[in-house]
């Protein structure tokens, strides 16, 4: 699978867990319905949301990873972000839908003895789901696909609601006087769901407005750029964040005395330094200045 191209690979895993969340859905629907659970149908309403966050991560894919044209001189990366953000929000969406049911559940004292047929589905859905987040979050992080990555938090936010909806069902099987235990789960899910959402959201939202990278990384490609030989000094470096790839501006000061071609071989090597040491670099525009310039501006 490593031989694939990113694009091709991030659709390839996207198409698997499309056909996973297809086949959870059903299983969780009919065992929540004859299991007599509102968690397990809660948390297949959840699936039922991984199956639309699939086909926003297809086209992200498909449109986010053309190549730069007259038109998106800088490429499509942002419709990757874009993918990701609209993840985020469908998980709020479904955590308030879910938070709403079982808060009124819990409030109105709703009485559902859920069977073992649903502590079954949710045991099965953990498992799965789990696995299914491990694979495509190694993807993602291969590719380096935000819209990818989020799709894998959004696997494991639905294992995480099994793992809410399974101790539920355990409790109510134990005691059946702890019936009420099944809402609570339900809740609990909306909880996970709600806080993974916002965190996919805020992500997308960042990389939208070209917030700057972590302190740690910029300490990583500043670090980088020193190291190159030449290099007297840098400044006005610029990092935004484009389809989860950093995109670098920098400025470098040089000896006076250089020949353009001297300067050109120096700048060069820095762009090489940092496509190198820097995992996420996408492309780097790197100027060159005499150091005599600093100095007279100083």
């Amino acid at each position: 699978m490593r031989d694939l191209p990113p694009g091709r690979e991030g659709r390839r895993i996207t198409w698997i867990g499309a056909g996973v969340n297809a086949g959870l859905m059903v299983l969780k629907f009919l065992a929540g319905y004859y299991g007599r659970s509102q968690a397990m149908i809660a948390d297949a309403v959840h699936t039922l949301s991984d199956l639309f966050t699939d086909g926003v991560v297809l086209f992200g894919l498909a449109a986010g990873r053309k190549e730069a044209d007259s038109g998106h001189q800088f490429g499509h990366a942002r419709i990757e972000t874009l993918a990701s953000a609209v993840v985020g929000l469908s998980l709020l969406v479904v955590a308030g839908y879910l938070g709403l049911k079982s808060g009124l559940d819990i409030y109105h004292h709703n009485e559902v003895k859920p069977t073992w047929l649903a502590l079954t589905g949710a045991a099965l859905s953990l498992v799965t789901k789990e696995i299914l987040f491990r694979y495509t979050v190694l993807v993602g992080r291969r590719i380096k696909s935000p819209a990818v990555v989020a799709n894998a938090w959004h696997h494991r936010s639905d294992a995480m609601s099994s793992v809410a909806v399974f101790l539920g069902l355990l409790g109510a099987q134990i005691n059946p006087g702890w019936h009420i235990l099944d809402a609570y789960a339900a809740l609990l899910v909306a909880v996970f769901i709600a806080k993974v959402g916002l965190g996919v959201l805020l992500d997308a939202v960042r990389e939208m407005t070209d917030s700057a990278p972590a302190p740690a990384e910029v300490s990583r490609i500043e670090a980088c750029i020193r190291t190159v030989p030449g290099v007297l000094d840098h400044h006005d470096l610029k990092i935004r964040s484009m389809g989860g790839l950093f995109h670098i501006q920098v400025h470098v000061l040089v000896g006076d005395d250089l020949t353009v071609i001297q300067g050109h071989k120096i700048a060069t090597a820095v762009e090489a330094c940092l496509k190198a040491e820097i995992d996420n670099a996408g492309q780097v525009i790197v100027h060159i200045d005499p150091l005599g310039r600093k100095k007279v501006a100083g």
